[in-house]
């Protein structure tokens, strides 16, 4: 039997959103499922996917405009289990099998998060979407990827930008001369604050030899093309 690679895909929870004013538009919803899908058809890959809660809930925006901070992060988390339920249901109605745990105790709607149960989801062949962040205030979901590609064994992030299709020496919405790396070491990330995502995730995935490939997610096939190590986006490793 061959052994298939474990990856994580992050995905921004605004991507859920589409471009119709909505929360979460269900149709944006299933196009994300059946880009996801492409890859799970591969069949040489063990896939976990975590998605972030923008579209409905910003903890730390909340309070920067002066909410408690852990009040405000544990709403964020549970945003991000809508989001996740919300994936879960269009994935399963492509007839793919998925699971959604959750590091917040909702035994109702998603299975709590157990790292070995996690890993047997993944060896049955099951996408596992993780909710809830790392359950506690003050990390991202970021945070959350690089801790759960790391707790489960997974050597590769893919970073599902909305809109953007690399990682540039200054943001590129504003600045026509900005310069798009091809590839990057974890240490550049950091040394140079590239804001490819948070400090404390870019050193967990430093630190564990975690491989991040940054790509635009709103070209149709990128999801796959990245699983299937196509050349394409920021590779940083």
């Amino acid at each position: 039997m061959i052994k298939r690679e474990r990856i994580i895909i992050k995905l921004s929870g605004e991507a859920l959103s589409g471009n119709r004013g909505m929360v979460i538009d269900p149709e944006t919803v299933t196009h994300i499922a059946k880009e996801i899908k492409a890859a799970y058809d591969l069949g040489t890959l063990e896939i976990g996917v975590i998605v972030g809660g923008g579209n409905i809930w910003r903890g730390k925006t909340a309070s920067e405009m002066g909410m408690e901070r852990s009040s405000a992060d544990y709403m964020g988390m549970i945003a991000t289990i809508m989001n996740a339920l919300a994936l879960q249901n269009a994935l399963e109605a492509l007839g793919v099998e998925t699971r959604t745990m959750t590091s917040l105790n909702i035994p109702e709607v998603a299975e709590p998060y157990i790292r070995r149960k996690a890993i047997s989801n993944l060896e049955k062949d099951r996408i596992v979407i993780f909710g809830g962040g790392t359950g506690n205030p003050y990390f991202s979901t970021d945070t959350t990827s690089a801790l759960r590609a790391a707790e489960i064994g997974a050597k590769k992030i893919l970073m599902a930008k909305n809109g953007t299709d690399g990682v540039y020496d200054k943001d590129p919405r504003y600045h026509k001369d900005a310069i798009k790396y091809k590839a990057l070491t974890h240490h550049e990330v950091l040394e140079e604050d590239l804001k490819v995502m948070d400090s404390t995730a870019a050193a967990l995935c430093k630190d564990n030899n975690i491989e991040i490939i940054v790509f635009d997610m709103n070209v149709d096939g990128n999801i796959k093309k990245a699983a299937d190590n196509e050349d394409i986006g920021t590779i940083i490793r």
